[in-house]
């Protein structure tokens, strides 16, 4: 039996930096990944290997914004291990029927111009609706990169221009009071609230809705910062793919002794008088723990499918049926095509120009039509009449994904995990089947063709996953990649329950990570960062408390006197 400081569960990007972090901090580590690779949903790989050889694909995450707002790759000099970020630029093409196109730079007066074209009002308030939302992030900032009940570590997260903003959204009571409704409203309201021209609005509510609920849904009016962030810190993407990232992490993560185990499907959480003290993989073998263990699962499948009733119950008897009933999830998650092509996509009406399919390209008409796209699903129906995407060709700005001259393209399109009326059929009894998946597939396709007919003719090979083999892959709830929804209810001190929320559990030495934990899904790496730091406070807590309180107060009087 091997015996570890800290075992943890999953090796997604998350659990890669908390375990750097703590390697560092001078902790054994072992991470097991049920996958062959590591990565979690982080991860480049060679999926069509006889049908399309040396095309390398992203089969989940690929375009990152979250992680640019944190230190974590500075902390951790990726650089040093292998990682090499691309900026995009142009960040987004959405062509629409009429043969206008919302084309938007990193630069936020290039994107005004862009849109001046069409509609002078709306360039000029998008100016101001960009300046709003990139002080609501500088305010929101340090709260992301801390635990969410840490009030040292956040307030030692601002300096003088983060102070700026906060006061700036919320100084006054007035002010105060709007920002909370606008916080509480919906994407499309506050989209509403400032533009007229649907060529603008349409791709504007696809991008908020890439957290995964209707742009119309209240309470996630903060999905309007997905566009605002490719402006400032921008949208990049590791040369190589996604993968690069977990491949930098890796390489870390072994220089500095810790241990990746792949092929280790972990089935019981070992409770020893109220602690957890190993765990119980797929054959039988157990690793110990001597400090703590760390899931980068999810607590509704932790806690309900990896410890033994009586030890939840024994920890907190409430805990089960909250997490049964408290934690939602819409039913909406992603049907993923992947191809791989002779040339790349050529939208021959809307001015094509190679450069604009640097970053990523929306198909959005409407934002009627992008608010059925993420309505339908809730409730069971695949969305098919008429289909909007996300979809990237990565080739464009990182040719060596794939043979000279030759591109991939990655298609997101949402759909339901469980379909109405298919009950009990299907994968896992959702319904889904590969002649059902290969049909929606095929019809988004078409939709595609409606604006680059070449897509039909140039593609080499095709893959397509649908939701239930996407959920099965990563050992994701309901095929949810960011774990539990991302609606206000389930963020900050609620991600997953209140009593979870700040990375500890109530059985000692188990603690949380991931997508599911503060400050939710995407590529960041904050909540490994965020739980490494909660886990050190753990084993010297008054040391580490006053350790963090001089560092933050150093680092606020130095940022404030270097400001002023």
């Amino acid at each position: 039996m091997e015996t570890y400081d800290v075992v943890i569960i999953g090796a997604g990007h998350n659990g890669l930096v908390c375990a750097a972090y703590l390697l560092k901090a001078g902790y054994s580590v072992l991470l097991l990944e049920k996958r062959p690779v590591p990565g979690g949903a982080a991860t480049t790989e060679e999926a069509l290997p006889k049908e399309a050889p040396g095309f390398h694909f992203n089969l989940c995450a690929i375009d990152h914004e979250f992680i640019h707002l944190g230190p974590v790759i500075e902390e951790l000099e990726l650089e040093k291990y292998g990682l090499e970020y691309l900026f995009c630029d142009p960040v987004v093409f959405c062509p629409h029927p009429d043969g206008k196109y919302f084309l938007g730079h990193r630069s936020v007066e290039k994107t005004c111009a862009e849109i001046a074209r069409y509609n002078e009002r709306d360039a000029k308030k998008y100016a101001e609706y960009t300046d709003f939302w990139q002080r609501v992030i500088g305010a929101m900032i340090p709260m992301f990169n801390a635990p969410p009940k840490s009030i040292i570590d956040i307030v030692g997260n601002y300096d003088l221009k983060k102070l700026q903003d906060l006061f700036s959204v919320i100084g006054g009571p007035d002010k105060t009071l709007d920002f909370i409704r606008t916080m509480l409203t919906s994407a499309e309201d506050v989209i509403n609230e400032w533009f007229d021209s649907e060529f603008l609005k349409a791709p504007l509510a696809r991008l908020a809705s890439e957290l995964g609920a209707p742009p119309s849904q209240k309470s996630i009016a903060v999905g309007a910062i997905m566009m605002t962030m490719r402006h400032n810190p921008g949208m990049a993407r590791p040369r190589g793919g996604t993968g690069a990232l977990v491949k930098a992490l890796v390489n870390l993560v072994t220089s500095l002794g810790g241990k990746i185990l792949t092929d280790q499907h972990v089935e019981k959480i070992l409770i020893d008088d109220g602690r957890a003290v190993g765990v119980r993989v797929g054959g039988g073998r157990e690793y110990r723990a001597t400090k703590g263990i760390i899931s980068n699962i999810d607590a509704k499948r932790l806690f309900l499918q990896l410890v033994d009733e009586s030890d939840v119950n024994t920890a907190d008897p409430n805990l089960k049926e909250r997490l049964e009933r408290r934690i939602v999830n819409n039913n909406e998650t992603i049907l993923k095509i992947d191809l791989a092509m002779d040339e790349p996509l050529r939208f021959v009406h809307h001015d094509h120009k190679d450069e604009y399919l640097i970053g990523s390209v929306l198909i959005a008409d409407s934002v009627r039509q992008v608010e059925i796209a993420h309505s339908d699903p809730s409730v069971g129906k695949i969305p098919l009449e008429d289909p909007s995407m996300y979809l990237v060709q990565p080739t464009m700005l990182d040719p060596s994904m794939a043979p000279p001259g030759k591109h991939t393209v990655w298609i997101e399109y949402f759909a339901p995990y469980q379909i109405a009326g298919a009950e009990g059929t299907g994968l896992n009894g959702t319904g889904w089947t590969d002649d059902l998946k290969n049909k929606v597939a095929d019809r988004v396709i078409d939709k595609l063709a409606d604006y680059a007919p070449n897509v039909k003719t140039a593609t080499i090979a095709r893959r397509v996953e649908s939701p239930a083999e996407l959920g099965e892959r990563l050992g994701a709830y309901k095929g949810n990649y960011y774990h539990i929804d991302m609606t206000l209810d389930q963020m900050v001190f609620f991600r997953p329950l209140p009593e979870l929320a700040n990375y500890k559990t109530p059985i000692e030495g188990l603690f949380l990570t991931g997508a599911g934990t503060h400050p939710g899904g995407s590529i960041s790496g904050m909540p490994g960062r965020n739980c490494a730091r909660i886990f050190l406070h753990a084993q010297q807590p008054l040391a580490q408390t006053l350790k963090d309180a001089g560092s933050s107060l150093k680092s606020t009087i130095a940022s404030v006197f270097k400001t002023s």
